[in-house]
């Protein structure tokens, strides 16, 4: 009786995973109808389709907040705004534009003349490469630099990027990306 129940429970399991798809054959087409899909698509909470760098990249540590803003700025580039700490009174402000430049994004930091760097996005985390040019020396103060710098993405959402708060030069609270 046993073994008759074993292969009864084997057999049901079996034919409740008959109707999943294979991994990989997924389908992933979306429901427009579906408020839910809508919704979180627009909060940025579901990766939209197009790949574009628009939305917030954010981390906390010990010794401070690492933010970044990105906003469409024209038709292939956008505008971002990066703040990184590095402990008490010492962190780094930039801006500046970034294009896609083949399987990454290329940033060009407007407060450095010639200072850009290829960065890559992986797994939903943006990364900086551990060695940045000379001319981007001058970006942060003192022996501070953005060279290898990780930002997990927080948003795919526009509007989370321009409601983005950081502290200004001037330790005031401002919205670099809303305007």
């Amino acid at each position: 009786m046993r073994r008759a129940s074993a292969a009864i429970l084997v057999a049901a399991l079996l034919l409740v995973g008959c109707d999943r798809p294979a991994p990989g054959d997924a389908d992933t087409s979306i429901d427009a109808g579906n408020p839910l899909e809508v919704a979180a698509r627009e909060r940025g909470i579901v990766r939209p389709e197009a790949v574009v760098p628009t939305g917030v990249f954010e981390r906390a540590h010990d010794l401070g907040r690492d933010a970044m803003c990105v906003v469409p700025d024209g038709a292939g580039q956008w505008r971002f705004v990066l703040t990184a700490a590095f402990g008490p009174g010492l962190s780094c402000t930039a801006n500046g534009q970034i294009t896609r430049d083949g399987g990454g994004w290329r940033m060009r930091f407007g407060v450095a003349e010639g200072c850009e760097a290829v960065v890559h996005e992986e797994e939903d985390e943006l990364r900086l490469p551990g060695i940045l040019p000379d001319q981007c020396d001058s970006v942060c103060p003192g022996r501070a630099s953005l060279a290898g710098l990780r930002l997990p993405r927080a948003s795919w959402s526009e509007a989370d990027a321009k409601r983005l708060q950081m502290r200004g030069r001037d330790g005031n609270i401002i919205r670099p990306c809303g305007a």
